[in-house]
């Protein structure tokens, strides 16, 4: 039986839960975050409802409603091939991190007050609810003024969420961290603006229609620029690693989902909508990805911050992706897609190690570590896991998004006789034994060799902060082993939009 208004509930229900978390957390305290929790649980089945519809064969669902009937304007959702995986993927993520920010923020809470007040986490959750409406309203719009409105729902939150529960510099950091993410906004709606005058329409189905010329170089441009500061590419990369080190630990897979969605919006608005228009852009794309690969890698490996590491190292991971989208083939371009999400989900798993080791082992510094695994096996387990997701070993789903991401990149080398394009596939792969270094490294330095002394003391973390990530960490197997239950739909996407070249 079809569920009504499905793709409006998923953004709409966040929203309506949001202030009554606000009204209850001072009642609930942290217990509050299982109202959150059940919110979330509820869209993530709806979302998993409309994506198991997608793998069985089903139809798009679109939805369309009224906004300003006198000028014309309306807002829609689309649960596409595309939109259904990446909002399910990204939901999944919220919903496990609401649980784990219960036991978190009980510790940060009590680290900046000395003790835990109660309604500091009807604020965190408030604006944690708003994030996730942000991120699924930007994954199922049809209009690019309903985007660019959920974008800055997501940094509104984003920058409160800095400022408030933050470490020491955090009031500096959410101002630059905004300033930063509200100029990428800014550029983008620029590029909007231009798709209207030429088009006389906010639709995204409007960007199809555009003439092939100036105007849509433009256009393609903009949209593109602005992307690229909000996904911290090499040259506008400064706010990064500063607002993952400087923001409560809890929050930082969500800020690394909110960087990598930027990879879906490039795939959504200018390969599907603008592919003649791009494609002048893609080959430029694939070596600013290549050189944010190798810099982001680089910087990676001389962090002692264990936030540091993972904060340099999502600078590095998210030009995975671009690098598969701009090679515009449709195994580059559906496992670019497909790397995303399994870097989000990876990546999702490290962070919450880290503010385990924050809250448990009481330093961010690596070098104050060692030989933790003896201390908390379960944490060693998850972090090895979510290192396997990141570079890419079997059996996660990590190794399956790099090897088809690669298979078109090199598609793209190999055809035409490019040889700019085969240099940079072979730069791209050789990018790759960094980032086993980089990830390897900490996992070893932090858990493996002999215990300090000083660490005696140290506990594995609560049940509540361990079986989100756990679940997480099956997912990532689970994916490894059976790709198809992301990837299928992502390759009939991509094969939809004739993108010809394997």
């Amino acid at each position: 039986m079809p569920v009504e208004y499905i793709l409006l509930q998923t953004v709409a229900v966040p929203l309506v839960v949001a202030p009554v978390v606000l009204l209850l957390g001072r009642k609930l305290g942290r217990n509050v975050g299982w109202v959150a929790f059940a919110s979330l649980l509820y869209t993530t089945l709806l979302l998993a409802y409309l994506a198991s519809s997608l793998f069985n064969g089903g139809a798009s669902v679109t939805e369309s409603y009224a906004w300003v009937p006198v000028s014309g304007l309306v807002f829609g959702f689309l649960g596409d091939n595309l939109s259904i995986p990446v909002a399910l993927t990204m939901n999944i993520i919220v919903t496990a991190t609401s649980v784990y920010s219960m036991g978190y923020m009980k510790h940060r809470l009590e680290a900046m007050y000395g003790e835990e007040r109660k309604g500091q986490y009807s604020l965190y959750f408030l604006n944690f609810m708003l994030l996730d409406a942000g991120l699924i309203g930007i994954s199922l719009s049809t209009n690019l003024l309903e985007l660019y409105m959920f974008l800055e729902l997501m940094l509104i939150p984003s920058a409160f969420m800095m400022a408030l529960f933050g470490y020491v510099n955090r009031e500096r950091v959410a101002i630059m961290y905004f300033l930063w993410n509200h100029l990428g906004a800014f550029i983008f709606l620029a590029g909007i603006v231009l798709v209207y005058t030429a088009t006389g329409s906010f639709q995204i189905s409007a960007l199809s229609t555009i003439p092939l010329g100036t105007v849509a170089y433009w256009a393609v441009g903009l949209i593109l620029v602005g992307w690229l500061i909000k996904m911290a590419v090499f040259g506008v990369h400064m706010w990064l690693p500063y607002a993952h080190a400087e923001h409560p630990t809890s929050f930082a897979p969500i800020m690394a989902t909110i960087v990598a969605v930027g990879n879906y919006v490039v795939v959504r608005l200018l390969v599907e909508g603008m592919p003649a228009a791009f494609l002048p852009f893609s080959f430029p794309l694939m070596v600013i990805a290549l050189i944010t690969m190798v810099f982001g890698g680089a910087m990676t490996m001389v962090q002692n911050d264990v936030k540091y590491v993972y904060a340099w190292s999502t600078i590095s991971q998210n030009a995975y992706s671009l690098l598969g989208i701009g090679s515009l083939t449709l195994l580059g371009v559906s496992g670019g897609v497909f790397y995303f999400l399994n870097h989000i989900i990876g990546k999702t798993i490290l962070f919450c190690v880290a503010g385990i080791l924050v809250s448990q082992v009481g330093t961010r510094d690596i070098r104050k570590m060692g030989g933790l695994a003896s201390k908390m096996p379960l944490t060693a387990a998850l972090a090895l896991i979510g290192t396997m997701v990141i570079s890419a070993v079997p059996p996660t789903g990590g190794f399956q998004a790099e090897w088809i991401l690669f298979e078109g990149v090199f598609a793209r080398g190999t055809t035409g006789g490019i040889e700019w394009n085969f240099v940079v596939a072979i730069g791209g792969l050789a990018a790759t034994i960094l980032t086993v270094a980089y990830t390897f490294w900490p996992m070893r330095r932090i858990f493996f060799g002999p215990l300090r002394a000083e660490l005696q003391d140290v506990r594995e973390a609560p049940l509540i902060m361990i079986l989100p990530i756990f679940f997480l960490a099956v997912l990532a197997i689970a994916i490894g082993i059976y790709p198809d239950l992301l990837f299928r739909s992502l390759y009939h996407f991509a094969s939809g939009i004739g993108l010809g070249v394997r």
